[in-house]
């Protein structure tokens, strides 16, 4: 079958022919509709060697929608044909996080667990076939476009489980600021606006990304050229938001989360862009909380599903061949990409 493998860091990937896999006890054998591609992946072709600890070569794509194709020995709960979105941060299973359906916060290293999952250090589905350590992993989509679905394990799934975090933060008189509408971020506005009724404030230095950002329901979307806090908050409201979701993460769009976040409120740093934010009196207003979320829970990519189910959240995409992948991740480096591109085999 053909795959898009990392073989070396800060090389580009390749498109190589390897054997289907053979699913052992407990696993399953999933053959891949469609799998999406991550900025997230760009950042992992682009490390110098040591910043994932995991085995090269190994199969690119932790965004993956498919169809149960094989069921190792013992493994129960799916069945062949039955569509599913996988779950690609796969943990132990048995440390304290693990048992509290929070694998995304599994206790064991990277080094330890041989990557953080399907498409992080083990093979993904940037491929023909993808195999699935255990039938957890999955969760039902029949009825839903595979393609559209695919992007719902990570770039829902991530928003979803940020904004979780923060439900004080989304009262009627709050605001909050979406800094990067690409494949995570317009699903972050989209997000809010099914889940709140705050002010929804857009940025991104695109033009198509700003309508972008208004097609998912954005009060209003600001232009990032040249743009400072203080013009920011005009656009927010003059306490500020109440949460601030940046999908960039640079220096520059963080500095700009802490101009517009109010005391008390919190920004979360989604996006994989190296920034860093100063973190001191002065710098930050008094009682502002700043996290970085990993993923999200099985349970709640289960309740992300139910609302592209139900209509609310829908996925804008670009559709690729898999031997297209390579020129996609190209695009994706040049900001080319609205949306979520999206690899069908």
């Amino acid at each position: 079958m053909l795959a898009v493998r990392l073989e070396g860091w800060q090389r580009e990937p390749v498109l190589r022919d390897v054997p289907v896999p053979e699913p052992g006890p407990g696993e399953v054998l999933v053959k891949v509709d469609a799998a999406g591609l991550c900025h997230s992946d760009v950042h992992m072709i682009e490390a110098p060697p040591g910043v994932f600890p995991v085995d090269l070569p190994f199969t690119l794509g932790h965004e993956t929608a498919g169809t149960v194709a094989g069921l190792g020995p013992g493994a129960t709960g799916v069945a062949e044909g039955q569509r599913v979105l996988v779950y690609s941060r796969w943990g132990c299973g048995a440390c304290w996080q693990c048992v509290q359906g929070r694998e995304n916060l599994c206790e064991r290293s990277i080094q330890e667990l041989g990557g953080y999952g399907g498409g992080i250090g083990r093979d993904g589905g940037l491929a023909e076939y993808v195999l699935v350590p255990s039938t957890r992993y999955l969760v039902g989509i029949d009825g839903l476009d595979p393609v559209a679905a695919a992007p719902l394990s990570d770039a829902a799934l991530t928003p979803y489980h940020a904004i979780q975090r923060s439900p004080h933060q989304l009262r009627p008189n709050g605001a909050a600021v979406v800094i990067g509408v690409g494949g995570i971020g317009h699903l972050a506005v989209q997000l809010l606006r099914a889940l709140s009724e705050v002010r929804v404030v857009a940025v991104d230095v695109r033009e198509e990304a700003l309508a972008l950002a208004h097609a998912a329901g954005a009060h209003t979307a600001v232009p990032a050229a040249g743009l400072t806090a203080e013009a920011l908050r005009a656009e927010v409201g003059r306490p500020g938001a109440t949460l601030v979701l940046d999908c960039v993460a640079s220096d520059e769009t963080l500095a700009l989360a802490a101009g517009v976040v109010r005391p008390g409120g919190d920004i979360v740093y989604v996006g994989r862009g190296g920034g860093r934010l100063m973190v001191r009196p002065g710098d930050l207003p008094f009682e502002c909380s700043v996290y970085v979320p990993s993923w999200g829970t099985i349970s709640e990519l289960a309740e992300v599903v139910a609302l592209a189910r139900a209509g609310a959240i829908h996925t804008e995409t670009q559709r690729l061949d898999l031997d297209e992948t390579l020129d996609g991740y190209r695009r994706l480096q040049r900001g080319e990409v609205v949306g979520r591109a999206v690899a069908v085999p």
